[in-house]
């Protein structure tokens, strides 16, 4: 008889819940009484093809067909009510039909069509409803004249001076209700950015007449009651009120004037007037601007220290003279918090390689009463071999400390009106172990300024970004490496090193990710280091070192320019579906006082966020086989994680999101499809990479290509990620027999003669399948 592994149980239970779901499925009208029929489709005709599915909407959601799924799983998991798993069924209404039948008919009578009917028909077959909608749309009407009767002349004059950003409601555009309404509200927040405080919705107003298909539309602002026309205000003084973490104003204050407009009062005694004032936008005689309340809003929640900012609260002076005080009330995020983050990746249900990442940041707000924040990041990652023995280890120790604005010896114009810039000191100490090779050390020192020019373009630029590393290689490591000839791999690793140099990136709507629209998102990133050292080693003519290279103080330093860009298209499909096309490519070059890139500035490929079928530095150089490129698995399991990198990448990313559950124990839960694609290459021939370098020719035989799906729970405040990612092709292999998946198909569960075989070569396992658990969508 046959023996079952805990892999195979897995998968036999999930087949069988697929079944029970399916089967249960096929009965779904049982648990409908004898007079009730579930709503299985619904037809709308005779709409313009332009409002079809904005028409669609307007149906009573309560008479829309059922997600297929989410029925399933209310059947299967909501016996007697307990739970609220999955949607209930949609059951057949006809008051509600009779409602979303005058929706739709409103909905078109305000999009121009006025004299317009839509019937509704309603058929009835085996418990399972249609509903079919019909219109009788007419001809639409347009605009034929647009006129302004407006009592103050000075409103008049702003008007006209602007109605021209009004163009959706010029002579000729059709007749629609919303365009109306919504012309209403730009002229209502026109008032409101010219010093109408007082200024009402209500004051405007649209009349029309229509004639045949014409309509003559008439625009209305009143006047205030008794008033000959709308005051215009200007800003007096300001109050700044903190109150304690709790949001209350408990307790004797701090109490100090800024200056001639602005009165700080801290019940939590812990802030300074600056830089708070310097994110008030309203100045003492300004005119009343509402986008300049919403600028000033929105910065001071951009500082990272306050839970709460509402808008100003203003109040008219009492000398008539049309000035407003305005007060701000802050409530104060807690002093300190931390935050535990952790990602878990393996590569099989019961055995194969595994791996952690756990992060923790600890994060002090207000650290010198100015709103600075210091935060300290503790990260440690561990991966292990398939035996369950630790192979490498990671563990970073960072602290940062973030002004809210530009400290400079020079007066640069950064501006803040589209958010708050930062200047960011920081400090990462990195040790690197890997198990019978090398353990190496690194400490990098950076000043990085961070500003947007608009609010979908960031900048970032570090002036000044020291570098120092140093490696120390297992003496029996070394020895047998050498022994091998593999002598560019003891120098990578074992060297001490430093470099001076600064970064500089770019990113293009990142405001918009993980936001339900269609976009471009771009990210470019360029490090340039050693040049500044290469100019004094060469104006102090100092000492080279035993490999010829130039020295500072006695240490080599590294030269490199080293250029990456993320470029990803977002194509929203309505509510949780979108498509993303990622591309990601970059390239290190060594130069002047360096053969090679330093070991922390190559590449890497593979991981939970890059190309999911394979573990993290396990894929590449192009079509490097590390089976045939050592002599012996001593060798092969001491260079694991470290021999396959690269001065060149490429990867790419296709990815299909999609709603599966709206309700599931509390969460959404949201699928994935994707396929991951690219590699590293090595910049030039080199005899420890053998195939490894990056040819055109050869781009597509190089290149690795993983598939799979994923679950993706979504909490709202955070989002948990499961993805099962396969390997399809792989390029260590040669022509068709990279063709992995389709080629071993069978031996997805059990080991054959492909897995048998490549177990002898390598002395570990295969992995088809790499499951990563983590946080976050990938990207």
């Amino acid at each position: 008889m046959k023996a079952y592994t805990r892999s195979d149980i897995y998968r036999l239970t999930i087949l069988s819940i697929i079944i029970i779901i399916t089967a249960t499925g096929c009965s779904l009208t049982r648990i409908l009484k004898p007079n009730q029929a579930l709503v299985r489709k619904v037809t709308l005709k005779g709409v313009d093809k332009q409002y079809q599915l904005a028409a669609e909407n307007y149906v009573d959601k309560l008479q829309q067909p059922n997600n297929w799924l989410n029925l399933q799983f209310y059947e299967v998991f909501n016996k007697k009510g307990k739970h609220e798993i999955g949607e209930a069924p949609r059951i057949l209404d006809t008051a509600l039909v009779e409602f979303s039948r005058a929706q739709i008919e409103g909905f078109l009578n305000a999009k121009g069509f006025l004299n317009m009917k839509v019937e509704s028909a309603i058929k009835v077959k085996n418990k399972r409803a249609e509903l079919t909608f019909t219109a009788n749309e007419g001809r639409l009407y347009h605009i034929t004249t647009i006129k302004d009767s407006i009592a103050d002349k000075k409103v008049a004059a702003l008007y006209n001076a602007n109605k021209g950003t009004f163009n959706y409601i010029n002579a000729g555009k059709p007749f629609d209700k919303d365009s109306l309404t919504y012309a209403r509200d730009q002229i209502y927040q026109l008032m409101k950015r010219n010093g109408y405080y007082e200024y009402y919705r209500q004051y405007g107003r649209f009349e029309w007449d229509s004639v045949k298909n014409a309509v003559n539309v008439v625009l209305f602002i009143d006047n205030p009651d008794g008033k000959a026309e709308h005051p215009v205000f200007k800003i007096n003084n300001t109050e700044v009120v903190i109150s304690n973490s709790n949001g209350r104003p408990i307790g004797k204050p701090d109490t100090m004037r800024a200056d001639s407009q602005f009165t700080f009062i801290d019940y939590s005694h812990k802030f300074k007037p600056y830089p708070i004032t310097d994110y008030i936008f309203q100045r003492k005689g300004d005119t009343y601007n509402i986008d300049k309340q919403s600028l000033t809003t929105a910065r001071l929640s951009e500082l990272n220290v306050f839970r709460n900012v509402p808008n100003p609260t203003y109040t008219k002076t009492p000398d008539s003279t049309n000035r407003l005080n305005s007060r701000i009330d802050i409530i104060p995020l807690k002093h300190f918090s931390d935050r535990v983050e952790g990602e878990y990746i393996f590569s099989s249900l019961n055995s194969g390689q595994k791996g952690f990442n756990l992060d923790n940041t600890f994060t002090n707000r207000n650290l010198f009463r100015g709103s600075e924040i210091l935060q300290v990041k503790l990260s440690w990652s561990v991966l292990f071999d398939d035996k369950g023995t630790i192979q490498n280890q990671d563990f970073k120790a960072g602290a940062s400390l973030i002004y809210p604005t530009i400290i400079s010896p020079f007066n640069l114009p950064i501006p803040s009106k589209y958010a708050v810039p930062h200047t960011t000191f920081s400090t990462n100490y990195q040790l690197f172990f890997q198990e019978g090779l090398v353990s190496r050390k690194s400490l990098i020192n950076s000043i990085t300024y961070d500003w947007a020019k608009a609010p979908n373009k960031i900048h970032s630029f570090t002036p000044i970004d020291i570098e120092f590393s140093k490696g120390i290689v297992d003496p029996a490591a070394r020895n047998e490496l050498e022994a091998a000839g593999l002598h560019s791999y003891v120098f990578l690793i074992n060297r001490t090193i430093f470099t001076s140099g600064s970064q500089y990136s770019f990113q293009l709507n990142a405001n918009k990710l993980f936001t339900p629209s269609s976009f471009t998102y771009l990210r470019g990133a360029l490090d340039i280091g050693g040049n500044s050292l290469a100019l004094l080693s060469k104006v102090f003519n100092t000492p080279k070192d035993t490999m010829g290279e130039n020295t500072i103080l006695g240490q080599t330093f590294a030269q490199y320019a080293k250029a990456e860009v993320d470029l990803r298209f977002y194509r929203s499909f309505g509510g949780e579906r979108a498509f993303i096309f990622r591309i990601n490519p970059g390239i290190g070059v060594p130069y002047g006082n360096s053969s090679q890139l330093i070991f922390e500035k190559n590449f890497y490929v593979g991981g939970a966020n890059d190309i999911r079928a394979w573990l993290p530095r396990t894929l590449g150089p192009g079509q490097f086989n590390r089976a045939t490129a050592y002599a012996s698995d001593s060798i092969r399991t001491r260079l694991k994680y470290l021999d396959q990198f690269g001065e060149i990448k490429i990867v790419g990313n296709l990815e299909y999101r999609y709603a599966i559950l709206n309700n599931f124990f509390g969460a959404k839960l949201n699928g994935a499809f994707f396929s991951d694609f690219g590699n590293v290459w090595r910049l030039k021939p080199e005899t420890d990479s053998p195939n490894g370098t990056f040819n055109f020719s050869n781009i597509f035989q190089s290149t690795a290509i993983g598939v799979g799906t994923g679950l993706r729970f979504d909490l709202a405040f955070f989002v948990f990620r499961l993805d099962a990612a396969f390997k399809f092709k792989d390029p260590q292999f040669n022509g068709s027999d990279q063709w992995v998946l389709i080629n071993h198909f069978n031996e997805l569960i059990h080991a054959g003669a492909f897995k048998n075989a490549y177990y002898t070569a390598n002395g570990e396992g295969y992995n088809f399948m790499q499951l990563n658990f983590g946080i976050g969508l990938p990207f």
